[in-house]
């Protein structure tokens, strides 16, 4: 059974006080979670962990992560907007993007943000537009099959980022050439592994790669940047990565492969934003309708449009009905929503205790590319998102989209005015 970090009493407070659907995060969760994994990697000085804003962009959180110590992940230019409006700047910024405006880059550069380049052709790019700064970092693809130990994790080459080994030398080449003193490396090969093998693995990789363009090259590598990818257990039988394995994992391959060589200290870097608000967002939301066809169906107030992972990967989220935690799970629904998508779909043939029109559904680790992913397809609105605080507290960090929200960026004629101010 998933445990939830507040109870049907609670939800029922906030469900009163903010209307449904709502998201709610767990700020004790997250920042406990944030020191174990400063606690892994301790062993590195130069260690930093980027969140990545596009799992969860409330600036609420992630003033909560920069207060721990972390730096912040952008990719867009609203993204580096929030990460100024917070105060971050320089080394604290992480700009890793693909398909980059010119405006990105310039505000990129303009914040000192440090630049992950994404393809060799984006060195002119980013000189033409921004300069080139001191130190550059360049995003990685190895292609072929990525194993952990005899598993296969995915194929790379498949994967829209990053750059060839060859380019990588190219591009350090060029890059040298034009000025650049220092210089990091990206890769991001697989996503929401739960082996605790797994960023031992590709930090193996980088490390090896770091030495050889190093050889190659003489460039002065300063950091490795293991981006993302770290998972957790969505389903109620997984275990949770044990982040003491995994740091000591990377430990190991550091003291193998970098220690030795003519690299001296290196720092890592990571952008584990599933990891960090992932299993402490979740999304409340009630039971409004009740469908017997050839399935039995149970509709709800919010929608794919609220959460559209399942309905986009088929991903699986644990769903708990408050107040029946303990209750036989002797009934099977489809969970829907209200959109006019036939995918619109939280669970499906899932085993759950029966539901009565008015409870209450907890869609558990909601809280990265949850609220973040929203949409306003068929008019839907943004729910608001509330903060449980340490002590216990709710606060709103979010509020709900309203009707004038949606229309207000519609350049139309005055009907459109009064039908807002009708309603």
């Amino acid at each position: 059974m998933k445990k939830l970090f507040f109870n049907k009493e609670q939800a029922e407070v906030m469900a009163k006080e903010y209307g449904t659907p709502y998201y709610v995060y767990d700020e004790k969760g997250m920042v406990e979670g944030i020191r174990r994994l400063q606690k892994a990697f301790s062993w590195n000085k130069g260690y930093k962990e980027y969140y990545a804003i596009k799992a969860c962009a409330n600036p609420h959180l992630i003033k909560i992560m920069m207060d721990e110590g972390c730096g912040v992940d952008c990719s867009s230019y609203t993204e580096l907007m929030i990460a100024e409006a917070l105060g971050a700047k320089g080394e604290n910024i992480m700009f890793s993007s693909n398909a980059t405006p010119a405006e990105d880059f310039v505000y990129a550069r303009e914040l000192d943000s440090l630049i992950n380049l994404d393809d060799i052709t984006h060195i002119e790019f980013l000189e033409a537009n921004g300069g080139l700064p001191e130190t550059v970092c360049l995003r990685y693809n190895p292609g072929g099959d990525f194993k952990v130990g005899n598993a296969i994790m995915g194929n790379p080459g498949e994967a829209k980022y990053g750059m060839t080994r060859v380019q990588l030398t190219e591009a350090v080449k060029k890059l040298m050439a034009k000025g650049v003193k220092y210089f990091g490396l990206h890769a991001f090969l697989a996503s929401n592994m739960i082996e605790n093998g797994y960023y031992a693995s590709l930090a193996a990789i980088l490390f090896e790669t770091v030495v050889e363009v190093n050889k190659e090259t003489g460039a002065k590598f300063t950091f490795v940047n293991l981006s993302g990818g770290i998972g957790i257990p969505y389903r109620p039988e997984e275990k949770p990565v044990d982040l003491e394995v995994v740091g000591q994992g990377v430990k190991e391959a550091y003291e193998r492969i970098i220690t030795p060589s003519a690299l001296g200290d290196v720092a890592i870097k990571t952008e584990l934003g599933r990891y960090i608000t992932g299993p402490h967002g979740v999304l409340v939301s009630r039971a409004v309708h009740r469908k017997d066809t050839y399935r039995h169906y149970i509709g709800l107030d919010a929608c794919a449009a609220n959460l559209m992972r399942p309905a986009m990967y088929g991903a699986y989220h644990h769903i708990t009905v408050l107040g029946k935690e303990d209750a036989p799970c002797d009934h099977v629904y489809d969970i829907t929503g209200g959109l006019c998508e036939n995918n619109d779909k939280f669970a499906i043939d899932r085993s759950m205790p029966e539901i009565e029109m008015g409870d209450l559904l907890a869609i558990h680790d909601a809280g990265a590319h949850g609220f973040s992913m929203g949409y306003n397809y068929n008019g839907k609105l943004h729910s608001c998102e509330i903060l449980l605080k340490e002590d216990g507290s709710t606060k709103l960090i979010r509020r709900a989209e309203q009707p004038k929200d949606y229309f207000a960026t519609f350049d139309f004629d005055d009907t459109m005015t009064e039908v807002i101010k009708k309603r």
